[in-house]
C-alpha cells in the first residue's frame, strides 16, 4: 500500500532532486492499482507534462518495470512493439516511471515528466529511494 504520507515523502525527495538540476518537473505518485495518489507541478513546469507523469507511473505500476526499460524493448522489431497503444492510450514509453517496491514487492510507482529522459529518470530515481 501507498499512503498519503509515503506519496509525499517521494515527491519531497523527487522535487529536491529537480531542484538540484535546475529542471521543474511533474511528478506523480500512484498505488497498487495504478491510481493517483498524489501530483505535484512545480513551478514553471510544463502544463503538458501533468498527464505524462500520471500516466508514465500508471505504465510502470501497470508492467512493474521502469518505463525507460519497456521504451527499449517497445521499439520496431522488440517483444512489446504497440504497446503504447494499449490501455486506453494510458502507456508511456518514456523513461521516467519507476516503481515503488516493499519488502520486493511491487506496491505502486513514481512518474516524473518535464525534462529530458535522464533528468526524468534520475528525478524518479531520487523519489523511489525515498519510498
Amino acid at each position: 500500500m501507498v499512503t498519503l504520507e509515503d506519496a509525499r515523502r517521494v515527491i519531497a525527495a523527487a522535487e529536491k532532486k529537480a531542484a538540484e538540476i535546475g529542471q521543474p518537473m511533474n511528478i506523480a505518485v500512484a498505488d497498487g492499482g495504478g491510481n493517483l495518489v498524489a501530483h505535484v507541478r512545480m513551478d514553471k513546469a510544463w502544463l503538458g507534462s501533468i498527464d505524462i507523469s500520471i500516466k508514465k507511473a500508471y505504465t510502470s505500476r501497470a508492467f512493474d518495470i521502469a518505463t525507460k526499460d519497456l521504451a527499449e524493448h517497445s521499439q520496431s522489431g522488440g517483444q512489446f512493439f504497440g504497446i503504447h497503444a494499449s490501455n486506453g492510450g494510458r502507456i508511456m514509453i518514456f523513461a521516467g516511471g519507476i516503481p515503488l517496491k516493499r519488502n520486493g514487492e511491487v506496491v505502486g510507482a513514481i512518474g516524473v515528466s518535464g525534462g529530458s529522459g535522464e533528468q526524468d529518470h534520475a528525478v524518479a530515481e531520487a523519489g523511489a529511494a525515498a519510498f
